[in-house]
């Protein structure tokens, strides 16, 4: 965050058609535009990014040669600037997804072509030390194409931060672990509808609730979550694309706002947003509204700090789109789709803290 009227945001990028690794931008909400797309860190497939809730370290999926893992770089307060505290890499294909514990002890990866979840532990200056414990999935899905082996999507904490929940696309699981000895240990798991395919999971703010978005039947699934054992129940699916839609769709990012009271879920394919209300009491879902992303195969998305803004991420036409988010009803406006970032995956936002 650089005031209460501009707001610092992080891209992160497959490193080819010219990009070279993490880029950060300007939002202005008082203009109502986004600006100043400057290369902040050169590396190899930074395709996930996510920043710790003070804003010193942002952490980063990596890929370096025929090496796979995790990067840690600081944050410049006053710049915005990123300086690499350290890399820890394996053999292999590198990570698709990356989180953080609240106070940084310790972060854990999801491995979509290992099908494996990492988890590192952190030193008090920032660094990474090597994983200290990486728990590999069994099983396949019927979608033999996608599903051949397990594809671990998603791995991140609970609210609470008492248990880790991985996401696998290719055996359609959510599975629940808590470390134990700096060791995870499988606690739980959900098997949700064969062929869905999940990806992505988000919570809602009171804990109860999570939400997962399918990559393969193009879905949200609402969880209602038991805090005290980490175990997930599914209550209901809802479709991201109109039943007509019959072109190729792959579900991506899904998000709240910060109230609780919307679901934001992209559609690479029918290049959409879908927007659902939240009902408070059960957490299931309705269909408010699609809203075009004003390019092509939309990775991911945010909403910005002050939960007026989207911003949006198309993958394959290379751009930034802006909207404007109507905040009682949860509809979106277009505002802007110029800003030009090489192959955007994801968005990251500065915290306001």
């Amino acid at each position: 965050m650089t005031s209460n009227k501009q707001f610092v945001g992080y891209i992160g990028t497959y490193t080819k058609e010219g990009s070279k690794g993490i880029y950060k931008f300007t939002l202005d909400t008082e203009t109502k535009k986004m600006s100043q797309v400057d290369l902040v860190a050169t590396l190899d497939n930074p395709t996930y990014v996510t920043i710790s809730q003070d804003n010193h370290y942002l952490y980063s999926v990596v890929k370096d040669g025929d090496l796979g893992g995790a990067a840690v770089y600081s944050i410049n307060g006053e710049t915005h600037t990123l300086e690499l505290i350290n890399k820890q890499l394996s053999e292999g294909a590198s990570p698709c997804h990356i989180s953080v514990k609240a106070d940084k002890s310790q972060v854990v990866t999801a491995n979509y072509h290992k099908g494996t979840v990492e988890l590192y532990e952190c030193k008090e200056n920032g660094e990474l030390n090597p994983a200290s414990s990486i728990a590999k999935h069994e099983g396949s899905g019927p979608n033999a194409e996608r599903q051949e082996k397990p594809h671990a999507h998603f791995a991140g904490f609970t609210p609470d931060e008492k248990f880790i929940v991985a996401i696998d696309l290719g055996i359609d699981q959510l599975v629940t672990y808590e470390v134990k000895e700096g060791k995870l240990s499988k606690v739980q798991a959900l098997k949700v509808k064969p062929g869905s395919g999940p990806r992505h999971l988000a919570f809602h703010p009171n804990g109860k609730f999570a939400y997962i978005m399918t990559e393969l039947s193009s879905e949200v699934i609402v969880l209602k979550f038991n805090s005290e054992d980490g175990s997930f129940t599914d209550v209901q699916y809802i479709s991201t694309i109109p039943d007509e839609f019959t072109d190729n769709n792959q579900g991506s990012a899904i998000h709240l706002s910060a109230d609780g009271r919307f679901v934001y879920a992209a559609n690479r394919g029918h290049n959409s947003i879908a927007i659902f209300s939240v009902n408070q009491e059960t957490g299931e879902l309705t269909s408010v509204d699609r809203t075009s992303t004003e390019g092509n195969w939309p990775r991911d998305f945010r909403i910005d700090p002050t939960g007026a803004f989207l911003v949006a991420s198309n993958e394959e036409s290379g751009n930034l789109v802006l909207f404007a988010r109507n905040e009682q009803n949860g509809t979106l406006e277009f505002l802007q789709s110029d800003v030009r970032v090489p192959k955007p995956v994801c968005v990251a936002f500065l915290h306001t803290v």
